[in-house]
């Protein structure tokens, strides 16, 4: 083996954060690279070195192996760490820089192509006594084929890219109608995602959890395992929430499945972090899914219980060291729980839909058990290039009850302004009766919570109001400081009080609120009907504490322009601020403009100038943050033009096409 001193993290965001702590602490000098996008992202600026490697989508930068390869032989890094995600799984990457004469940290190029691909992986495990889902993996891919093989097999069925992973390119079926259509979807994803579009056809197996085993390699024979992850709560096949150990594995079933893995291991002689995941049926029975050849997201929660650094372990096996615990030592060493949630960019209640932005205000937690693996701070971009995923919040405790109250308390002390996120949906999911019983399935969030009822959860008339007094409380704040006013002359007036008037929306809805103002602390207003009275007792930049209803509560905001955050009540919303604003145009779409929900890419564009399209017609596709979205007409008519083509980068609310709507 070649000794290294000097380590390419080729990555970005949170894991290459991760990485690059890891390796500093070890005594390595570190080297990032990065997009132009991210060039001041906090990862450029933790690492000793930089190299930036091209324009902000991946496809001209991340997953460009020559890009990445000269990168380390520019700042003489000596090994490439590889992260997770982008090249990470990438056979020809490992080969790449290997034969550069560097270090690839993770496994060996034949064990990530013996199991980068779902279908040959499948066929190997098979052949070494591992248990399998029933399915097909064939090389003919013809539509076809695969409609075929899913009858035979029988519905439902998962549809699944064979490269790849993250739930891209990934379907359930339940019915014979949706086959061809969910095919076609996820080949698109899957190209579009991993430059491949193979797919395989598995069984789909109700009820089941999805449980996975850590395995660790080394070059002298010798592989473990450090116990299991429960990954069961899933959304279109992402994890949401990861925790070990899994509620449902007792230690006889943790041996079986461990060895199991350990088993998947041998076969492909793996060297480094590897994990195998199955599926677990309620009868205790457990099925080969798929292996990761890299380090997971959800590492974290296995770190925490068996108080190891995988990391650590990477950077010394891929010395030559031997792993440093035999297996009888690592299962000695598991104590309590941890659970892991992940903080993404999206809104849950618009079908989890992507979303971008500025952060303007960012806390993360602390506290006993408490971890918080980020590259989030004021100021950073969240971009529609890469992931949604912008944190991963983790708690541990002495049992399961104990790591679930504190991560709900560091969800509670969390704080994420200027992107829509999915905080507030995390902390409904670990507060639900049945995960805390950890009687549950992957079917837990369809089950518990369906789409249309978290699309229903709007705003209370309070928060509504807190949302006018953060406006208020930020604009004289200004006013203040721009005009050297002293406090006291906040809610001043020269002659009797009147009512300030605010206009605020929130998604489609427009709330108008006459706030009576005392003294600049005493506000009075209704909404719909509601009267509501708030004392502030005392403010600062970003937050002001207040008493309503004969609670005191402490609200943290962010105003930019027209929007206005407001973190009150255990709930994050996002208004616009439309008091000045003219009168809003009919609802979107009803004039023929067709704009983009968010920033992302064209992948496909489905209609041409002149075509007649009913409603609901599928007119162009985009990519933002890895997935796709069918953008549909709401009306019928003529197509009068189309402003993009597959390829095409576009902002939010940029017009696609125009449609002249039907008389």
């Amino acid at each position: 083996m070649k000794r290294f001193g000097k380590v390419l993290v080729a990555n970005r965001g949170e894991i290459a954060v991760r990485v690059i702590r890891g390796a500093k602490k070890l005594g390595y000098k570190t080297v990032a690279v990065y997009s132009k996008a991210d060039k001041d992202s906090l990862h450029v600026q933790e690492a000793d070195e930089a190299v930036c490697i091209g324009a902000a989508p991946a496809k001209e930068s991340y997953l460009v192996i020559e890009k990445i390869v000269a990168a380390a032989r520019t700042s003489g890094a000596e090994a490439i760490h590889p992260g997770y995600g982008f090249l990470s799984e990438r056979e020809a990457f490992a080969r790449a820089v290997q034969e550069a004469g560097l270090v690839f940290i993770g496994p060996d190029p034949h064990s990530i192509e013996a199991m980068g691909n779902k279908s040959a992986s499948k066929i190997r495990m098979i052949e070494a006594g591992v248990p399998c889902v029933p399915g097909y993996q064939g090389d003919d891919q013809s539509d076809d084929t695969l409609v075929r093989e899913a009858g035979r097999v029988g519905l439902p069925v998962m549809v699944k890219a064979a490269a790849g992973g993250g739930g891209r390119g990934m379907r359930l079926v339940h019915e014979e109608k949706d086959l061809l259509a969910s095919i076609q979807s996820a080949r698109s994803e899957a190209a579009n995602a991993f430059g491949d579009g193979q797919l395989l056809i598995e069984k789909a197996v109700v009820d089941a959890r999805h449980v996975e085993i850590q395995v660790f390699g080394d070059r002298h024979g010798n592989v473990v395992f450090l116990g299991e992850r429960d990954c069961s709560v899933q959304r279109r096949n992402q994890k949401v929430i990861e925790e070990a150990p899994s509620p449902a594995v007792d230690e006889a079933l943790r041996r079986r499945m461990g060895e199991a893995a350990v088993a998947a291991a041998k076969a492909v002689n793996y060297v480094g972090a590897g994990t195998v995941e199955f599926l677990l049926g309620r009868d205790k029975h457990f099925y080969f899914l798929e292996m990761n050849t890299r380090l997971q997201v959800e590492h974290p929660v296995t770190e925490l219980v068996y108080g190891v650094d995988l990391v650590e372990w990477q950077l010394r096996v891929a010395q030559g060291e031997k792993i440093p615990l035999t297996q009888e030592e690592i299962l000695k060493r598991r104590h309590g729980w941890a659970i892991e949630v992940r903080l993404c960019a999206e809104d849950p209640q618009a079908n989890y839909m992507p979303q971008t932005g500025t952060v303007l205000s960012w806390r993360a937690p602390h506290g006993a058990g408490v971890r918080v693996d980020t590259y989030l701070r004021n100021g950073a971009v969240i971009g529609p290039f890469y992931d949604s995923m912008q944190a991963k919040i983790i708690a541990w405790g002495d049992d399961r009850e104990t790591a679930r109250q504190r991560l709900l308390k560091a969800l509670e002390d969390t704080t994420l302004l200027g992107a829509v996120n999915n905080r507030d949906y995390l902390h409904m999911l670990l507060s639900h009766e049945a995960f805390a019983s950890g009687d549950f399935s992957t079917g837990f969030i369809g089950r518990y919570f369906p789409s249309e009822q978290v699309a229903a959860i709007r705003p209370s008339g309070r928060q509504i109001a807190l949302a006018a007094v953060a406006l208020y409380m930020d604009d004289a704040r200004r006013l203040t400081q721009e005009h050297g006013l002293p406090p006291e002359f906040v809610g001043w007036h020269s002659s009797h009080e009147a009512p300030a008037d605010f206009k605020l929306k929130w998604k489609d809805r427009e709330f108008d609120l006459d706030v009576m103002v005392h003294e600049g602390r005493l506000f009075a207003t209704a909404v719909e009907g509601e009267k509501i009275e708030i004392e502030v007792t005392r403010g600062a930049e970003g937050e002001f504490h207040y008493i309503a209803g004969g609670v005191q509560g402490k609200a943290r905001i962010a105003h930019e322009g027209e929007s206005v955050w407001i973190m009150a009540e255990g709930a994050t919303w996002k208004f616009t601020d439309v008091t000045l604003a003219p009168a809003q145009a009919a609802a979107a779409g009803s004039d023929g403009r067709i704009l983009a929900h968010s920033d992302g890419k064209i992948v496909a564009v489905h209609v041409k100038p002149g075509e007649t399209v009913e409603k609901g017609k599928a007119l162009v596709v985009l990519e933002a943050m890895k997935m796709e979205f069918q953008m549909t007409t709401p009306v019928p008519g003529t197509v009068e033009s189309v402003s993009v083509e597959p390829g095409t980068q576009v902002k939010a609310r940029q017009l696609l096409v125009q449609i002249k709507p039907a008389a």
